[in-house]
C-alpha cells in the first residue's frame, strides 16, 4: 500500500479554558432585564461556579478544533462489528428539525398532536411489516431497554398463565446485555455453546429446555455474523416446553426483506433504531429500541399505546395485562422521525437492497482478509465477519497492536476482542454503504499492518504515531483510576 489515509497535519493545540480566559472577555450579550432585580438566597451567595470568561472567537474556535479531533461516520470508515454504525442521511436530520415535530411539547393533549402521533402509528405498521411480527411498541429508548421489556413481556405471559419459570437460555453468541436483561428480571441465565459451525445446535437446546425455563434468548444473526439456520427446530423445542423465543434483533441490517421474523418462531424481537435504521448511534444516545411482538403477546406491551379511535388518534392506557410504563411521556420521538424518513425514502426495495449490500461488503472483507487474518469460521457471513490475531501471536503482536496501528493509516478500528468465543477477535462490520474502493483501502492497510508485523514489529507495538494523542498505559489507567480530573 503506497498511500495512507491517515496523515500528519496542522493539529492546534490549546491551553484549559480556565487558562485561557481572562476577566471581562464575553462571547454574548443578554437582552436588557425587563423584571426588577431579586437578591438570592444567602445559601447560594458567593462567587459562583467557576466558569472561564471567553470571547465569541475563544468559544467558536474551541468546539471547531475539538470537531477536528473527534472521528465519526461521517469523516470516514466506522467498521465497528456489532454495532452498525452506518452512515446517515441528511434528510432524516432535516425532517426531524420540522417545526411541527421538533417544536412539539410532550404535554401537549392527544387532539393537538395528531400528526406526530399518526406518524409513530405509521412508524409501527411498517417496522410490523419489515419484520413479518403482528404489533409493536416503540416506547424502549435503546436496545437493551427493549431487551428489558421483551423479557417483562415473556414474564408477564407466564404469570398470566400461573407459570412462574426461573430460567432463560442464553447462547454464547447473544449479545453481552442479554443475561444482564434476564437476570434483570428474576431470571437465571443457562449459557448454551455454539456448535463447531458458530451457530446454535438443536441437540445443544434440547439438553436444557424443560418446563421451568422461560424462553431463549437468541441474537440472530448472532455475533459471528452468522445467521442461526436452526431457529425454526430451536423455536419449536422451545414453544414445545411452554417458553418463548426472544430474538436480539440489533443486527436486523442484514435481513431486512429478506428474512420474516414471525414465520420463523420468533414470539418477541427488539430493533435498534440507531442502528439499522440509520439514526445517529453514538455520543450517549439518544436511541431507540422498538419491540415487535406475534399478537398473542400484544396484551402485555407497555403503556401508553397508540390506538385508532373514528379517525383520531391518542394515547391509551387502558390494557389491564400491560407492563406497564417503560419511562415518560413515549420514547425518543425524534430518533423515530428519522427511521420513519428512512423507511419511507428507502421502500420496501431499497431496504432489501441495504440488507444485500451489507451482507455482500461483508463477505467481500471476509475472502480478501482470510489469507492474511486467522478465520475461525470459513463458511459465508452476513452482515459482519470475524477474524483473530491467531496467525501474528508467534510474533508476539496481538489485536490490540495492530488496530492501532490501523489508526496512522487513517482507519477507526474494529470491534476488539468480541466476541468471547473468539480469543483476540477482530469484528469488522463495513454496512452497505461503503464503496469497493473504500473497502479495499482497509484491505490493504490490514495487509500493510501483518507485513509490517513480520518485518518491523516495533511499529505496530508504539502505534499510533501519526494521531493527537499517542498509546494509552490503559493497565495503569484501569488498575489505578484518576477520578479528580
Amino acid at each position: 500500500m503506497n498511500e495512507s489515509q491517515g496523515k500528519t497535519g496542522l493539529i492546534i493545540e490549546e491551553p484549559l479554558l480556565w487558562e485561557k480566559g481572562k476577566k471581562g472577555r464575553c462571547g454574548f450579550s443578554l437582552p436588557s432585564r425587563d423584571v426588577d432585580p431579586s437578591p438570592m438566597d444567602e445559601t447560594l451567595t458567593g462567587e459562583g461556579p467557576d466558569f472561564p470568561d471567553l470571547s465569541e472567537v475563544d468559544v467558536v474556535r474551541h468546539y471547531t478544533r475539538l470537531s477536528t479531533w473527534n472521528f465519526g461516520v461521517d469523516t470516514g470508515m466506522y467498521p465497528l462489528g456489532s454495532c452498525t454504525m452506518k452512515y446517515n442521511p441528511k434528510i432524516n436530520e432535516k425532517l426531524a428539525m420540522l417545526p411541527g415535530f421538533s417544536g412539539a411539547h410532550p404535554l401537549l393533549p392527544d387532539a393537538l398532536s395528531q400528526g406526530a402521533i399518526k406518524m409513530m402509528a405509521q412508524l409501527e405498521q411498517d417496522l410490523a411489516e419489515i419484520t413479518g411480527m403482528d404489533s409493536v411498541t416503540l416506547q424502549p429508548a435503546a436496545g437493551a431497554h427493549g431487551e428489558l421489556a421483551g423479557m417483562l413481556i415473556i414474564h408477564a405471559f407466564h404469570r398470566a398463565k400461573g407459570a412462574a419459570p426461573s430460567k432463560i437460555i442464553i447462547p454464547d453468541t447473544a449479545h453481552g446485555t442479554n443475561p444482564a436483561s434476564a437476570a434483570l428480571c428474576g431470571y437465571r441465565p443457562v449459557p448454551v455453546k455454539s456448535s463447531e459451525e458458530g451457530i446454535l445446535s438443536v441437540k445443544a437446546v434440547q439438553e436444557v429446555m424443560d418446563e421451568d425455563t422461560a424462553g431463549i434468548m437468541i441474537t440472530n444473526p448472532n455475533t459471528l455474523g452468522l445467521f442461526e439456520e436452526n431457529i425454526k427446530d430451536i423455536a419449536e423445542i422451545v414453544h414445545t416446553k411452554g417458553g418463548q423465543v426472544y430474538c436480539d434483533g440489533a443486527n436486523m441490517n442484514a435481513m431486512m426483506g429478506m428474512v420474516d421474523m414471525g414465520r420463523s418462531g420468533v414470539d418477541v424481537l427488539h430493533l435498534n433504531l440507531h442502528k439499522t435504521f440509520s439514526t445517529p448511534h453514538g455520543g450517549g444516545g439518544p436511541g431507540s429500541g422498538p419491540v415487535c411482538v406475534r399478537s398473542h403477546l400484544e396484551p402485555f406491551l407497555p403503556v401508553p399505546r397508540i390506538i385508532e379511535k373514528n379517525g383520531a388518534f391518542e394515547l391509551s392506557g387502558d390494557f389491564p395485562e400491560s407492563i406497564g410504563r417503560l419511562h415518560a411521556f413515549y420514547g425518543s420521538f425524534a430518533v423515530m422521525v428519522k427511521a420513519y424518513c428512512y423507511i419511507r425514502t428507502m421502500g420496501p426495495e431499497y431496504l432489501k437492497k441495504a440488507s444485500q449490500l451489507a451482507v455482500l461488503n461483508a463477505n467481500y472483507i471476509k475472502e480478501r482478509l482470510k489469507g492474511t487474518f486467522h478465520l475461525p469460521y470459513d463458511r459465508p457471513c452476513m452482515h459482519e465477519c470475524v477474524f483473530s490475531d491467531k496467525n501474528q501471536r508467534a510474533g508476539k503482536i496481538t489485536t490490540l497492536d495492530m488496530v492501532k496501528r490501523l489508526m496512522d493509516y487513517g482507519f477507526h478500528p474494529p470491534t476488539i476482542y468480541f466476541p468471547l468465543v473468539v480469543n483476540g477477535a477482530i469484528m469488522i462490520e463495513p454496512t452497505e454503504t461503503e464503496s469497493r474502493e473504500d473497502i479495499d483501502l482497509l484491505v490493504d492497510a490490514f495487509r500493510a499492518i501483518v507485513e509490517e508485523a513480520r518485518k518491523n514489529p516495533e511499529i505496530l507495538r508504539e502505534a499510533p504515531s501519526r494521531c493527537k494523542v499517542r498509546r494509552l498505559d490503559e493497565t495503569t489507567a484501569a488498575r489505578h483510576p484518576c477520578l479528580t480530573g
